[in-house]
């Protein structure tokens, strides 16, 4: 199958060649209005009409290979068929709640192309047969109310949507993200998230099955069921389809979002943002709970052979550490931020990760400090959280203790810090108290 079932009044747009994609109808001065959307991109194909078509739709998902974007890459085609099976009548939950400091991915969606996150999540509803669609947008990011209000209004004119769309607000912390804390959050309580059963697929909203995507893998499924499988799969790599947004910081020429193929190599990333400004000696990939990479992985592509050292493309972070700056105090800076995002629902995550914050920053200031100790309590708190911020700070700390192992022994040498730690910060690490608890 090359597209969805259409009904005769849907103009069939042309297919976009190559890159981008799901940033192509972007114009750069403001959000598309849903006149240059629908020119861009044709109308919405209808995937709803009855349990055949709606299947048709999910199959072709399925050969399509979509994977969420959302940091877990979980297969999209089967959360929908999850969601599809259960006893009532389901919800979508757009996720577009972006805790993440280094990113912008999804805010640059939200505000530039919201008719496309949109039908998205209107597609994603008629195929699970869902009656609702909730929008969650970071209460924090004016434009993105303001882009996504907008959208709202002109289809509500326009009376394009097939399902009620309405809007959140949701807290800007890190964990605030999570499905489960987001999905409690709608719900009237505390965004924290739990890994216990049910899970939203299960009993979300309102106690009904809930599809929870990321705002990037809703614009993506909009595309899917215009230009179809394997218009899909023409980008990427076999293994990994498709195109992704990546964030890309500092040291480099054009800080910002590009789209670039699954399987592209980071030296590529780094050309299509413009180029190194300094010598690179590492790269940080999947954001604040993904993993420090030396400079020789420059020629690994983002997917497979991230994962195959143990790191992962996560919510599509990469950033360039530059030489002059240093890797101990850059991490010990996030390690104490993610400390402090702690929901405080378990031991492991509110002292296990405010300790290890600790003696990171002791080592960062180039006092004497038990690094073996501190590996110790990487290996308790790893698997023993209550939800998953903890394993990924851990994956995130093991990975500088490895990948800045010399310049640890540096710091703890008597010498004191190195030169980069004196030079301003690189990493964004929102200050303290900049962002609101989310707790109810």
């Amino acid at each position: 199958m090359s597209a969805a079932p259409v009904d005769s009044a849907v103009r069939a747009p042309t297919p976009p060649e190559g890159l981008p994609r799901v940033l192509a109808g972007r114009r750069g001065d403001g959000p598309a209005s849903l006149e240059e959307h629908l020119a861009h991109h044709g109308s919405l194909p209808r995937v709803g009409q009855g349990a055949k078509v709606r299947k048709a739709f999910v199959d072709m998902v399925e050969r399509a290979g979509l994977r969420g974007r959302g940091g877990a890459g979980f297969p999209t085609a089967v959360k929908l068929r999850a969601v599809a099976r259960g006893r009532r009548t389901p919800v979508v939950l757009a996720n577009g709640a972006e805790g993440e400091p280094a990113s912008r991915k999804d805010e640059l969606l939200l505000a530039d192309l919201p008719h496309l996150v949109l039908d998205g999540a209107v597609v994603a509803a008629e195929a699970v047969n869902a009656s609702e669609v909730i929008v969650a947008v970071d209460r924090a990011s004016r434009r993105v109310r303001t882009s996504v209000a907008r959208a709202l209004g002109e289809r509500r004119a326009a009376n394009v949507d097939r399902v009620p769309v309405r809007v959140v607000d949701a807290p800007s912390r890190y964990v605030a993200g999570e499905e489960s804390a987001l999905v409690h959050w709608v719900n009237g309580g505390d965004a924290k998230p739990t890994t216990v059963p049910p899970r939203p697929y299960q009993r979300g909203v309102h106690g009904r099955p809930t599809l929870v995507q990321n705002v990037e893998t809703l614009a993506n499924l909009a595309l899917i069921a215009r230009f179809g499988d394997e218009w899909f799969r023409s980008v990427g790599s076999p293994q990994e389809p498709g195109s992704a947004l990546v964030t890309v910081g500092g040291a480099i020429a054009r800080p910002g979002v590009c789209e670039v193929g699954l399987g592209t190599p980071i030296s590529a990333v780094l050309e299509a943002a413009g180029g190194a400004t300094e010598d690179i000696t590492t790269f940080l990939v999947g954001g604040y709970i993904g993993s420090w990479l030396p400079a020789s992985a420059a020629t690994m592509g983002l997917g497979d052979d991230l994962r195959a050292v143990g790191a992962t493309f996560g919510c599509g972070v990469l950033f360039a550490l530059p030489a002059t700056a240093c890797g101990v105090v850059e991490t010990a800076r996030v390690a104490r931020y993610l400390a402090n995002e702690t929901a405080g629902q378990c031991g492991p995550c509110v002292f296990g990760l405010a300790a290890i914050a600790g003696a990171l920053e002791a080592v960062a200031r180039g006092e004497r400090t038990d690094t073996d100790r501190l590996r110790r309590w990487l290996h308790d708190v790893a698997g023993r959280g209550a939800c998953h911020h903890p394993d990924g700070a851990v994956r995130f700390v093991a990975s500088a203790l490895q990948v800045f192992a010399a310049d640890v022994e540096r710091h703890l040498s008597g010498m004191g810090p190195c030169a980069g730690a004196h030079r301003p910060p690189v990493l964004p690490v929102p200050a303290p108290g900049a962002r609101e608890t989310g707790w109810r």
